[in-house]
């Protein structure tokens, strides 16, 4: 029963609710949703983007989840679709995706890592890239050997450390595989630095999350807080993403290399971000001249003449087989993740999928971005 003290209620009048209810509809898609276009309005083939859609559904490719296509800042192609899925290796089953749903973004990670880590260099927390790694590890005084501290900093970013690992040639699951072994490691941080060193430091690329794993851990050192918290605090709320799950080990570290998961659309808007040189709605989130060198060339990885060529901080850079040898920056996730940029075509396109057993991963995001998305760019 209702107290003396609440009052009568008045009823509002009808128009006033409406307009109000528009109002807060209005701000809440102005500050969280990206604008939307349709595609010939910005010189994009819109009866070939439907037919690739068709064919993903149809199962020409194998297991794509979702396909975003943006062209001038503005979300022409927003397609998800079903299939298996797992969150870091455990399986989901069968599901039914859509905008709102997380998907495991597993070494798109690595570059999300790389903004937050020139966040933290332009915050002054992170002082010199020039700076042995492991004078963030005073606690290994026996590993703080003249040729242990040669690698730097920029050496872990751009997986140029020369410390011996191998993630490529057996399965993630495998104890054998490096990055397996340092998941199980009881002091992550030990296995990975004392690991032997093969090659001089800032020669050679070796593709490890190792080398990530470092820099997330001098990320949290510096700037005094879990790598998730530094996320959501500089990057995520900032770019309003809201749900986040950042995957993390039994004590609570969160997993740099592999372990984020994301909705495509917020992976839109990160790949959104670097396209415009880190400034995101009139604030520079990330400085220009880090996403510049994050996604210039760091290391080389082969003389092919198109595919995977270059790497960055985190980034990996290449060309596309076509007359213009178009150039892309992408960040790569196992299993079919990827955040892809053509700079020259004002393009942004995601893609997940659930290829994480399937070889022609690789193949098959170079037919759907490249082949089938990228002609239709006028």
């Amino acid at each position: 029963m209702r107290g003396p003290s609440r009052g009568k209620r008045v009823a509002k009048p009808f128009w006033g609710v409406l307009l109000l209810g528009l109002a807060v509809t209005a701000q809440v898609v102005a500050r969280d949703e990206l604008p939307r276009a349709a595609p010939e309005s910005v010189g994009i083939d819109g009866a070939a983007i439907a037919t690739l859609v068709a064919d993903i559904r149809a199962g020409k490719y194998s297991n794509i989840h979702s396909l975003l296509v943006l062209r001038s800042g503005k979300l022409v192609t927003d397609e998800y679709f079903e299939g298996d899925d797992e969150r870091r290796g455990k399986p989901l089953g069968n599901v039914r995706f859509d905008a709102g749903t997380l998907h495991d973004l597993r070494s798109v990670s690595k570059s999300v890592t790389s903004a937050l880590f020139g966040i933290a260099m332009s915050s002054g927390a992170i002082r010199d890239i020039d700076a042995p790694v492991l004078s963030y590890f005073p606690e290994y005084q026996d590993l703080q050997t003249p040729e242990r501290l040669r690698i730097r900093l920029r050496d872990v970013l751009s997986m140029t450390s020369g410390l011996e690992w191998d993630e490529d040639s057996r399965p993630y699951g495998d104890p054998l595989n490096s990055e397996t072994a340092m998941d199980a490691a009881s002091d992550r941080y030990r296995y990975v630095l004392s690991r032997p060193i093969a090659t001089p430091p800032g020669e050679r690329f070796r593709y490890s999350g190792g080398d990530t794993m470092l820099v997330a851990a001098v990320i949290e050192r510096a700037t005094k807080q879990r790598l998730s918290k530094y996320a959501e605090q500089v990057l995520f709320r900032p770019l309003e993403i809201e749900r986040y799950e950042w995957i993390t080990y039994p004590d609570g570290m969160p997993i740099a290399a592999s372990g984020l998961r994301l909705q495509p659309r917020d992976m839109a808007k990160f790949g959104l971000l670097y396209l415009q040189r880190g400034q995101w709605r009139g604030s520079q989130l990330i400085p220009e001249a880090w996403v510049k060198a994050s996604t210039s060339v760091q290391a080389k990885i082969s003389d092919r003449p198109f595919g995977f060529q270059n790497y960055g901080y985190q980034w990996w850079l290449g060309t596309a087989r076509d007359d213009a040898h178009t150039p892309w920056i992408m960040a790569v996730g196992y299993g079919g993740q990827r955040i892809m940029l053509i700079p020259s075509r004002d393009l942004v396109m995601v893609m997940t999928a659930g290829m994480y057993r399937n070889r022609a991963q690789t193949d098959i995001t170079f037919e759907v971005l490249l082949d089938g998305v990228l002609p239709a760019v006028k």
